[in-house]
């Protein structure tokens, strides 16, 4: 009798190695592919794959592990309970995969609007700006308001800014105006 429990025991022990070896997985999959943002770093993706998979495996074991005995009444319940715990830790990271793929297509095109936007205010200053300022053109600081739609820039000539917004919603030469001389530093400090 101990070596037949042995033996569904050895077959059915891919809970907790799972467990391991996908939250790790997790880590770089959130990492490289984040889910949503632009970066994460290994530990977060380690935490959020963690807390998904243990979230899961309090949700769906027991639901998956009589739905396994149900087609496969032969197994012992632990063993089904075994099997539903590593098929719920496959699925949180195919769920982060999927997650963190479609999530390219934003960052790419936030990408796209900070370039665009850092043009046309480079373009702008460039143009308009004190020439102190234009020297330094290329030191731009872009700071986004709304997503992909008002960004801020400033460049300055050590103490002072000359900052614009850029309104990507509106035509190229009618979408930037001078916004001040403080600092994108001291504008985010008051937006977290």
């Amino acid at each position: 009798m101990d070596l037949v429990r042995l033996r569904w025991r050895l077959r059915g022990a891919w809970q907790w190695p799972s467990v391991v070896a996908l939250t790790l997985a997790d880590a770089l999959i959130v990492h490289w592919l984040p889910p949503s943002g632009d970066s994460e770093s290994l530990v977060g993706g380690w935490l959020i794959g963690l807390v998904l998979t243990l979230i899961a495996l309090c949700l769906l074991v027991p639901l998956g592990g009589f739905l396994i005995r149900k087609r496969r009444p032969d197994l012992p319940r632990v063993v089904a309970r075994n099997y539903a715990g590593a098929l719920s830790t496959l699925l949180v990271s195919l769920a982060l995969l999927a997650a963190g793929i479609a999530n390219q297509a934003t960052i790419r095109a936030d990408h796209t609007a900070l370039l665009d936007a850092s043009q046309r205010a480079e373009a702008w200053i460039g143009f308009h700006a004190p020439a102190r300022f234009q020297r330094n053109v290329q030191r731009l600081d872009t700071f986004q308001i709304q997503p992909q739609r008002v960004f801020r820039s400033c460049v300055s000539d050590g103490p002072r800014y000359y900052c614009v917004v850029v309104d990507r919603s509106k035509p190229w030469g009618s979408g930037v105006r001078y916004d001040g001389s403080e600092s994108n530093t001291l504008l985010s400090q008051g937006t977290d």
